[in-house]
């Protein structure tokens, strides 16, 4: 199939007009409109063949986890989705394939309102880069850095389905087309927390999306704050797929997993209340799991720079995981980070 013929079968098969969109795929380039007294937020991630999924791995799944990865990232900074760009790199281009692929790219992008308005296509080793374009309010949005000493930490969701899943497709066990209601749901399909995302505007002080493991995103949010946090590890919300599983097994797929798309967020302890109402509201269940601190050296709110003593940069250095019986626990495997570690996580 020739290039051109491959994007115009792209842009038939995925939204590629919207509000905002005043020149959207055919040209050198796209053209927007941001609404007025609106800012942008934006995000890029890329997904690549024997990284991020396995190789074979179902296209239609894989068109939608791309999407789904980005905007994952919107709902961390609290934004509304508006466009996205797609740039695909492909060994071969086969039709059957890529319609699959849009299939569940327009799915995810149809029922969030967002357009594709550009992007690039060539060929290589099985490459999915999308950049995602959001809105956000003239003033406010979530960050890293906002999180104070004392501040409750909350998530959404369950954590580790996705690396269990993987880890089971990586020993052969089980059927990648397995029944998307459990962890390969949570694996090929994750639900960015838009929604979510947007209503804690009102409440959080610091965000941030579940990708790497909540070990080391918890720990950026910590060092962006100049803070430390405390998991209670008794707290961590799982299915009852890991909540089967032996104790230690469960907490190191939940803490240093990776891939959930959930979001882990902090709030001072008098909007508890409101944001497990506002859990309610949305059918998502949010768990508080600990608290943050203040470190030697750093203020007791936001934009500190210290580094807790003892600790350095690694992912989650700056976290201290606790059992139930109040006793210190290390995760026996390392929290993913590129060029660090090999095998699959996300991006």
């Amino acid at each position: 199939m020739p290039e051109f013929a491959l994007i115009e079968r792209l842009a038939r098969a995925i939204p590629s007009r919207g509000p905002g969109v005043d020149l959207g795929i055919g040209d050198d380039a796209a053209v927007l409109a941001p609404e007025p007294g609106k800012r942008l937020a934006i995000s890029s991630d890329t997904l690549n063949e024997g990284v991020h999924f396995l190789p074979g791995a179902d296209p239609e799944a894989l068109g939608h986890k791309a999407l789904a990865v980005n905007l994952s990232d919107l709902a961390a900074m609290g934004a509304e989705p508006r466009w996205a760009l797609l740039n695909l790199t492909l060994p071969e281009a086969d039709a059957d394939w890529l319609d699959a692929f849009a299939r569940g790219f327009a799915g995810l992008a149809t029922a969030h309102e967002l357009a594709l308005v550009g992007g690039d296509t060539t060929q290589g080793p099985l490459s999915l880069t999308v950049t995602v374009l959001g809105s956000l309010p003239a003033q406010g949005g979530l960050t890293r850095s906002g999180a104070g000493a004392g501040d409750r930490v909350f998530v959404s969701g369950t954590l580790g389905d996705a690396a269990y899943a993987l880890g089971r497709r990586q020993a052969g066990v089980g059927d990648s087309a397995a029944d998307l209601s459990g962890t390969d749901a949570a694996l090929d399909r994750p639900s960015p927390r838009l929604a979510l995302g947007q209503g804690l505007l009102r409440h959080a002080t610091a965000c941030i999306d579940v990708s790497d493991g909540l070990l080391a995103d918890l720990g950026h949010v910590a060092r962006a704050s100049g803070l430390s946090a405390e998991l209670e590890l008794a707290s961590l919300p799982g299915s009852e797929t890991l909540l089967a599983l032996p104790e230690t097994q469960r907490w190191d797929l939940q803490l240093c997993g990776g891939d959930d798309y959930e979001l882990c967020f902090t709030a001072p302890p008098e909007r508890r209340e409101a944001i497990l109402a506002l859990g309610e509201q949305l059918g998502l269940p949010l768990t508080e799991i600990g608290f943050m601190a203040a470190t030697d050296g750093a203020a007791s709110g936001a934009g500190g720079e210290a580094t807790p003593a003892g600790h350095g940069l690694e992912p989650g250095g700056n976290v201290r995981c606790r059992r139930p019986d109040g006793s210190d626990y290390t995760p026996a495997r390392p929290a993913w980070e590129h060029f660090s570690r090999p095998g699959l996580s996300g991006p």
